[in-house]
């Protein structure tokens, strides 16, 4: 369970987790977070949201959906302009101007 720190100006904080990570795992993370020149912290913040991310999405696509309805109608939005575009592709491709030849006379 998160912890919920309050600041001095009694505003709550970022809930805070605690996570053990192997020694190889913590010395890769680092060394990502030194690249990106970011903080440990907020390297594994980073990871972990594009980790969460990425399920929700491979979810979502196995019909599974624990995502929020406005997340949901986000990717159907998405996917319908993909379509649409697609489909217009198709129309103007099939379309074509016939130019009437008219024997002179």
């Amino acid at each position: 369970m998160p912890t919920r720190q309050t600041s001095s100006s009694g505003r709550s904080k970022s809930p805070r987790i605690q996570v053990v990570l192997p020694e190889d795992l913590c010395d890769r993370l680092t060394a990502l977070a030194e690249r990106d020149s970011r903080t440990v912290s907020n390297m594994a913040r980073v990871l972990i949201q594009q980790g969460v991310e990425r399920m929700e999405r491979q979810q979502l696509l196995a019909g599974d959906s624990g995502l929020l309805p406005s997340e949901v109608q986000a990717d159907r939005f998405r996917a319908a302009l993909l379509r649409q575009e697609q489909n217009r592709g198709q129309r103007l491709q099939r379309t074509r101007r016939l130019r009437l030849f008219r024997p002179r006379a």
